[in-house]
């Protein structure tokens, strides 16, 4: 996603970040192979891992889960209908996926793939967060 706002040279007005629903990779970088199928793309994959946390819903107009399950568990997080308005699937925003979760690499070892349905879903995020926003791509 920041590579796609980059691209637009809108990267001035956009805060983009990215959180687990659980805590198990804390601190760390992004896995090797999801890193390389990135890299294998031209993107450098530079965060490290973080929990989501309530505060999120503040400083974010956009929470965007992967999966019907983390949605889940953020929606049961969300605080009032506020936050809740907030949260969508990253698919619904791909035309044609219409709302499928976005597959696990890990137990698949299909990261290739898994980054091309990530940003196919982050190309029609974008798009709808300029054209609901009135801004000119």
């Amino acid at each position: 996603m920041k590579q796609l706002v980059e691209q637009k040279g809108l990267d001035d007005r956009f805060v983009i970040d990215s959180a687990g629903t659980g805590a198990y990779h804390v601190g760390e970088a992004a896995d090797a192979r999801s890193a390389q199928a990135a890299l294998r793309k031209g993107v450098t994959l530079t965060s490290l891992a973080r929990q989501f946390v309530e505060q999120d819903f503040d400083a974010f107009d956009y929470i965007v889960a992967m999966d019907r399950k983390n949605l889940a568990h953020l929606q049961r997080l969300a605080r009032r209908q506020s936050d809740r308005d907030k949260l969508s699937l990253l698919r619904t925003f791909e035309a044609e996926a219409n709302g499928l979760d976005v597959p696990d690499p890990y137990f698949e070892d299909n990261f290739d793939d898994v980054f091309e349905i990530c940003k196919s879903g982050c190309e029609g995020l974008l798009e709808h967060i300029l054209r609901e926003r009135g801004v000119a791509s």
